[in-house]
């Protein structure tokens, strides 16, 4: 992985949407609205490709660019988006630079048509990938995880006959974390890698079938949950109906334990697991290990204010609200220095004095990963008066690196690596410090088996072939 946070928080790679709708519908507009509801997963770069049934072969068309949904697309570029089939997505680096040409779909025409893709992940196996395309004279400049993949699916296309089968067959070479969506002229094909690390979720809407990250992007477009696509799982959408593949599926799966802990939205619900439940569970699973003394409980929003609400309920202090937080900083954040890193915090958070001076505080995140933010919020409470801040982490301490599309600083860069806890405790200013066991991940997560390799150093894919 090449990416590195831009704050002092861990980024999600990307988010998807697909659907497949009857003919004659505007497919567009509903991808804008389910890319809009998964902005928080990427704020980098947005893209569309469109396909209508009904056209000729190889029609599709594709619009994207660097930004936010709406500022990528303006009415006029959803209008002009014609087809009844259509893939979309939202980006964060982690590899391949920030720059346009990684921005997604990625769109390639060949000798049997087009195949226009959608991926959120990372693949352990690149450079091997990379490396066979090259001596098959493919894939000479390729910079990103999503070239390889499409030159992978246009190989096997060549000897198969259906894209289905083509994007089996290529996904039997792929290793890694993956939720990929693939469109072709006639049909729409989604898969989940075999353990299921990123997550992927079937809606319905009327004659409309969609494919997305999070449920609470289905929703969002007045779909209703169909179910999960099962990890290993390859669902085809076509003229003749829907068809699912089970034939990559595993007994060993391993969902990435950072989607209840900070990356999904509180409304999603992700493998059966409501995340909003897991959060407020990890705030109860903290109060349980802890006998701290104080007046309230305060979250740091957003993340931090439900494992707030779940630890207040279980230790009996009172939660209380003692932030603002600016909802309109838009991407200010990705600063280049410290010093600019520092004012952009105090831009989206400010502290409510009343509620905080002369109290001892019970400090609720979902992470450290430098430190710096949280030095900077506990400066601000003691400014505001607070006697007392006892800083509680809703999630282990991060140790080791993510290879499977987490952006994760390199362990240097990762404060509870070079630290132990009371270091990292005095570092931060705070008066005392604790983070969930690591034992307690699955328990929050409702029993699930999870990815916990950034924090117990056990990744569920061998790593070795590298990037």
């Amino acid at each position: 992985m090449t990416g590195t946070a831009s704050e002092d928080k861990l980024h999600e790679e990307c988010g998807v949407f697909g659907i497949y709708a009857q003919e004659g519908a505007e497919a567009a507009k509903d991808i804008y609205h389910g890319l809009t509801a998964l902005q928080h997963r990427g704020q980098e770069s947005a893209g569309i490709s469109v396909s209508d049934t009904q056209g000729p072969k190889g029609n599709a068309m594709t619009r994207k660019g660097m930004g936010l949904v709406s500022e990528v697309f303006s009415s006029s570029d959803i209008e002009a988006l014609k087809g009844n089939i259509a893939v979309g997505h939202v980006r964060y680096s982690t590899t391949g630079g920030s720059i346009p040409e990684n921005a997604q779909p990625i769109t390639m025409n060949y000798i049997k048509g087009m195949i226009s893709l959608v991926y959120n992940g990372n693949l352990v196996n690149t450079k091997a990938l990379k490396e066979k395309q090259m001596y098959r004279g493919q894939a000479h400049f390729t910079t990103s995880d999503s070239e390889v993949i499409a030159y992978e699916i246009i190989s096997a296309r060549i000897g198969s006959d259906s894209i289905e089968n083509a994007v089996l067959a290529a996904a039997k070479n792929l290793k890694g974390g993956y939720a990929l969506i693939v469109m072709s002229p006639r049909k729409l094909v989604a898969l989940r890698d075999p353990f299921g690390i990123k997550p992927l979720i079937m809606g319905r809407r009327d004659n409309a079938y969609i494919i997305a990250s999070e449920s609470a992007a289905i929703e969002a477009v007045g779909g209703e949950i169909v179910r999960d696509i099962e990890p290993g799982e390859m669902v085809t959408f076509g003229t003749d109906g829907i068809k699912s593949d089970r034939s990559l599926c595993g007994s060993k799966h391993a969902h990435c334990a950072f989607e209840y802990i900070y990356f999904a939205r509180a409304d999603s619900r992700i493998d059966g697991v409501e995340v909003r439940d897991a959060r407020i569970e990890a705030g109860r699973l903290l109060a349980a290990e802890d006998k701290v003394e104080a007046d309230i409980v305060v979250g740091v929003p957003d993340s931090g204010l439900l494992a707030a609400e779940g630890y207040a309920g279980a230790s009996g202090i009172p939660f209380a609200i003692g932030f603002h937080k600016n909802s309109y900083i838009g991407r200010s954040f990705i600063k280049p220095s410290d010093s600019e890193r520092q004012t952009a915090v105090h831009m989206k958070l400010s502290v409510l004095k009343s509620v905080v001076n002369g109290k001892r505080i019970v400090l609720i995140d979902d992470s450290i990963v430098r430190g710096t933010t949280m030095r900077q919020i506990i400066e601000m409470l003691r400014n505001a008066g607070a006697k007392e801040v006892h800083v509680r982490i809703s999630s282990p301490p991060f140790l080791y690196p993510c290879y499977y599309g987490t952006d994760v600083p390199t362990a240097k860069q990762l404060i509870a690596s070079e630290h132990s806890t009371e270091e990292v405790c005095g570092r931060i200013g705070a008066d005392s410090l604790a983070y969930l066991r690591v034992e307690d991940l699955s328990v929050m997560a409702g029993g699930l088996s999870l990815c916990k390799a950034c924090f117990d150093n056990v990744y569920p894919i061998d790593v070795s072939e590298g990037r």
